[in-house]
């Protein structure tokens, strides 16, 4: 479920009314809950909400599922739990992207300009928390004590802060938890729309982002570096990771503890990262993928297929290292032929 703190839920809706948004067919079960209340992910999905699949990866989630309803490609029909109603549809992320715009619409634009700096009125400020010139922290903040915020620095609503967090100059944090101590250096953005996108010929179609970010404690980013909140599950990053300037983490990322992230580095959308994972300067990771405990991913390296713990990958697409380097000195003896 969406947190409440950042986001405001529409419906319940009845079942006819989502079949008509996701231009569905209804399949699978007979009908027995004709209401729901809430879009969430397969493995977090209860009998009241609705969910979807449109990726094999997780076949293994959908035949658990307990979503009362859940939208589907023709393909997956056979594979689905047999308590679920089904809304067949070609393109089941854009229906998903539908259904959860009429839960989730977008705010509407509050018609004020302006605002003061300084703490709204519901906001908890702890002890000895500096606030510079220009910062602002929105309602029902909650900042820890031993708190510095930067100068021009925009904290959401809803956001919450550990003890002893230090955030730089012209930040932005919305729909986020950060533990204690994080460090955030100048320009660092978190919380902002993970790139959720149904496209189609018709024009591309938005999907709502309704997770959060959650940061655990000793984390530190740099300069300019994006988090991206997640679409249903939270975007994480583990206790004591250091991530370094100019880099990107898109949504549902799931990084683990202790991981070294070096400039320019990009993770796309649902990686899975273990513990203390480091990664060169410029390297870049594909969507989905499992990247295991230890793991070493050299700089500009290109991740299209998980790792396994413990192992060190280099070059495009990125294979064991050893064998990398081996493959480049046998093409520089083939030029010296």
């Amino acid at each position: 479920m969406a947190d409440a703190r950042f986001y405001d839920r529409a419906g319940p809706f009845s079942l006819a009314e989502l079949v008509d948004a996701a231009d569905a067919e209804i399949a699978g079960a007979p009908p027995s809950i004709l209401e729901f209340s809430d879009v969430m992910p397969l493995a977090e999905a209860r009998a009241d909400t609705i969910s979807f699949i449109d990726n094999r990866r997780y076949v293994e989630a959908f035949r658990k599922c307990e979503a009362g309803a859940i939208i589907v490609a023709p393909g997956h029909v056979a594979l689905a739990p047999p308590a679920a109603q089904l809304l067949v549809t070609k393109d089941p992320y854009r229906a998903y992207a539908k259904v959860a715009q009429m839960f989730y619409p977008a705010p509407p634009i509050s018609g004020r300009s302006g605002g003061q700096t300084g703490a709204a009125p519901s906001a908890q400020i702890g002890e000895r928390v500096t606030l510079m010139a220009g910062a602002i922290i929105g309602e029902d903040c909650v900042i820890g004590d031993d708190c510095s915020i930067g100068e021009y620095t925009v904290i959401g609503k809803g956001v919450h802060l550990g003890k002893g967090c230090r955030i730089g100059p012209n930040c932005t944090l919305i729909c986020c938890t950060l533990g204690s101590n994080v460090v955030l250096h100048t320009g660092v953005r978190i919380g902002q729309d993970g790139f959720g996108f149904a496209p189609g010929a018709e024009g591309h179609e938005k999907v709502p982002q309704l997770g959060a970010v959650i940061i655990e404690d000793d984390v530190e980013l740099g300069a300019n570096s994006c988090v991206d909140r997640g679409t249903g599950p939270d975007t994480i990053i583990g206790a004591g990771t250091k991530i370094d300037n100019l880099c990107q983490i898109a949504h549902n990322v799931n990084l683990g503890r202790g991981c070294l992230v070096a400039a320019q580095v990009g993770i796309s959308g649902s990686a899975k990262l273990g513990d203390f994972v480091m990664i060169g300067g410029q390297a870049g990771i594909a969507g989905h993928l499992q990247i295991g405990d230890g793991a070493k991913i050299a700089g500009k390296s290109g991740v299209t297929k998980d790792i396994p713990a413990g192992m060190t990958v280099a070059g495009f697409p990125a294979i064991k290292a050893t064998e990398h380097w081996r493959n480049l000195a046998a093409i520089k003896r083939l030029r010296k032929d």
